[in-house]
């Protein structure tokens, strides 16, 4: 292909080209707000320019000790200061930093470090026993081959302090400690090529290894602005961390927090009183959570909730399709909410149901079913389509013809970390596969009907799991519900929905509630969609509130086949 032509042959110089990263955001914030907040946690306050300052501390710590360029820092730690500083500190040592889900069990976590060669693991006290568990696990694998990375272990002043004393006695440097030992007025500096990795996260590996999803510099930076900007945040706002700083960086919103100079309020532990306290006491003015996040706040007790809401709170949610149910209820409470959707590939959220002025006016039902759609592009994601993953050729704007989500753009990962198999099936034809089932509406905004592993096939035709899940939602005794496909003798497959009740209602009578859940969804619902069997129960959830679909399909296996009537 010739090269495309121009008006000039002007070359790029260091006086008009720069590799863009998110590093720069907090340097600006420091320089303009240097006594603003930018992370508060409990007792713990820390200004911007504290915040600068610490990270550089970090980063000439590690450089100190040749951690930089082609190394990992793993960082296993709850929503504290910490893990907000491995954000910057890391990469301006040069290093990837990766943060570890904290919910994961010993031998997964022992995976990651491995595949990962991670040449520093930053822990936080409570978690310090995963740590070391892992780390004997890889020990013990490779023999005598095996370097111990370095271990810092952080404490934290709202637990127990026993803990970071037991983990300093094993000969784990403690973070404080450890930043003493760098220089805060480190000389940073930001990378030669924005293309250079700047965060590693896994995916969740439910049906087998975790995929290591590999980032950019330059995807950082475009996704951080445009986190920002989908969002409408201002300069100065607060930010309450419901979202787990591990889950996809949190969203980018680390790095967006310092290019809008907001404010981090930590939380380590997520609760409905937790947010509201926040939200009253703290000047909150957004959050982040999946669906279940939202949930908990619909139904918390009264005495948990502060309402009305002293301001308008935006929260955002993504993670899983939320309920035009769910949706509804948290805009009655005051919340003004912004959908989204996006995959850890995608540096988390990349879509995003923009709202439209003359949707205002409509019902509440009618509002509700149009903001559950995940919507258009982000601004900084230049290609998404819905497309016959055969042929590729996009399906109708008909709000009906399924296809597969595809994306294709600067805020696409660089590719899964050493899996080449994947990283060909995953960016086949010039787009990124996003595995994700939906229809494009003739408004051009795309639903997510399905992920392709769990569309149900019940006689031969397709049942989406999340249009049966939004029927059981609405149902006045359910507080959580999830739908997979279970063997059917006469269909091959049905729904089966596996519910979880409000705490007001009584499950005694299981089996007079789920005929009453399946007479609520025959009213609603083709007759061949309805769930042919309800299980009672707490649904299975990962760190960031998703339903593990996939132990919920090994319970429906272990049913047996729903059996064809003898009458």
């Amino acid at each position: 292909m010739a090269a495309e032509r121009d008006i000039d042959d002007l070359p790029r110089n260091d006086a008009n080209y720069t590799a863009l990263t998110p590093l720069w955001f907090l340097e600006r914030a420091a320089l303009a707000h240097p006594t603003r907040a930018s992370v508060v946690h409990g007792s713990l306050r820390y200004t911007w320019a504290d915040t600068y300052r610490r990270c550089r501390r970090l980063a000439s710590a590690l450089a100190r000790r040749s951690v930089g360029h082609g190394s990992t820092v793993a960082v296993i730690a709850p929503n504290i200061p910490a893990i907000y500083e491995a954000h910057f500190g890391v990469p301006m040592a040069g290093a990837v930093v990766n943060c570890v889900n904290i919910r994961l069990n010993a031998p997964t976590v022992a995976f990651l470090l491995e595949h990962s060669s991670a040449e520093v693991v930053m822990v936080d006290q409570e978690f310090f026993s995963l740590a070391v568990d892992s780390l004997r696990i890889i020990a013990d694998q490779k023999k005598g081959s095996f370097k111990q990375p370095l271990v810092i272990v952080i404490g934290d002043h709202t637990c127990d302090p026993s803990a970071l004393q037991d983990a300093i006695r094993t000969g784990a440097i403690e973070y404080e400690k450890f930043l003493e030992t760098g220089d805060p007025e480190f000389a940073w500096k930001p990378p030669q090529d924005e293309w250079k990795s700047i965060a590693l996260g896994y995916t969740s590996g439910t049906t087998s290894n975790p995929k290591g999803v590999v980032l950019h510099h330059r995807g950082a930076y475009l996704m951080s602005l445009s986190g920002a900007l989908v969002w409408k945040m201002n300069d100065g706002a607060v930010y309450l961390w419901t979202l787990p700083m591990f889950h996809c960086n949190g969203w980018c919103y680390t790095w967006t927090l310092a290019a809008i100079c907001g404010t981090s309020i930590c939380l380590r532990q997520v609760t409905a009183k937790a947010i509201f306290s926040a939200i009253a006491n703290q000047g909150v003015t957004h959050f982040c959570g999946a669906p279940v996040v939202l949930n908990t706040i619909i139904n918390a007790p009264p005495s948990d909730t502060i309402l009305p809401l002293p301001r308008v709170v935006d929260v955002m949610t993504a993670g899983a399709a939320p309920p035009p149910s769910v949706l509804a209820s948290m805009s009655k409470l005051g919340f003004r909410v912004a959908h989204t959707y996006g995959l850890s590939e995608t540096y988390g959220p990349s879509t995003v149901c923009a709202w439209k002025p003359e949707w205002d006016i409509l019902p509440d039902d009618e509002r509700a079913r149009l903001h559950a759609r995940q919507g258009i592009r982000y601004v900084g994601m230049e290609g998404l389509d819905v497309v016959d993953p055969k042929t590729m050729v996009p399906v109708p704007a008909d709000g009906s013809t399924l296809g597969e989500i595809v994306m294709r753009g600067n805020a696409i990962m660089k590719g899964y970390l050493k899996n080449p198999k994947a990283n060909a099936e995953a960016f086949e034809n010039g787009w990124f596969h996003s595995g994700d089932l939906g229809v494009r509406h003739p408004d051009g905004y795309i639903e997510v009907k399905d992920r392709a592993k769990d569309i149900i096939i019940s006689g031969g035709e397709n049942i989406s799991s999340l249009e049966v899940e939004k029927a059981v939602y609405m149902h006045p005794a359910v507080l959580e519900a999830s739908v997979v496909a279970r063997a059917d003798e006469q269909w091959g497959e049905s729904p089966c929905a596996f519910v979880t009740l409000k705490d007001s209602v009584d499950g005694s009578n299981e089996a007079a509630l789920a005929g009453n859940i399946m007479r609520f969804c025959r009213e609603r619902l083709p007759g061949y969609w309805v769930p042919k069997s309800v299980v009672f129960g707490p649904l299975p959830k990962t760190a960031t509130g998703k339903i593990k679909k996939h132990e919920l399909r090994a319970k429906a296996k272990e049913l047996g086949p729903v059996r064809k009537s003898r009458m």
